[in-house]
């Protein structure tokens, strides 16, 4: 079963989490399943970020955000500790937006990068 501890490894912005909780509205998202954050393998630089809706995994940790359930591997943490997901809604881009600090280079994308 997925554990489940308190302090999450990643943060989401106001904007983040107002825009999760309209998409989780709006797409009638089931309430079993949650905002899953992660990496994986690909995009310019190596790794790509990894943001969608999915039912939690039994190797998968559990975080609470303001109502919105974070489902994360417990081998990803180390990729996003410290992260920050925020969202732009501007005239030259919309969409989210990821700040890594484990990152050690990224490409123009913004969603690729390498650890």
């Amino acid at each position: 079963m997925a554990t489940e501890t308190k302090t999450a490894p990643i943060t989401l912005t106001e904007r983040a989490l107002a825009e999760v909780k309209n998409i989780m509205q709006e797409k009638s998202v089931p309430a079993e399943y949650g905002l899953r954050v992660g990496v994986q393998g690909g995009g310019c630089s190596g790794m790509s970020y990894l943001l969608g809706f999915d039912k939690p995994k039994d190797s998968d940790e559990i975080f609470q955000l303001e109502g919105v359930n974070l489902i994360m591997d417990k081998k990803h943490a180390m990729y996003v500790l410290g992260m920050e997901v925020d969202f732009q809604d501007g005239l030259n881009a919309r969409g989210f937006v990821f700040n890594n600090p484990q990152a050690s280079s990224t490409c123009g994308c913004g969603s690729s990068f390498s650890a």
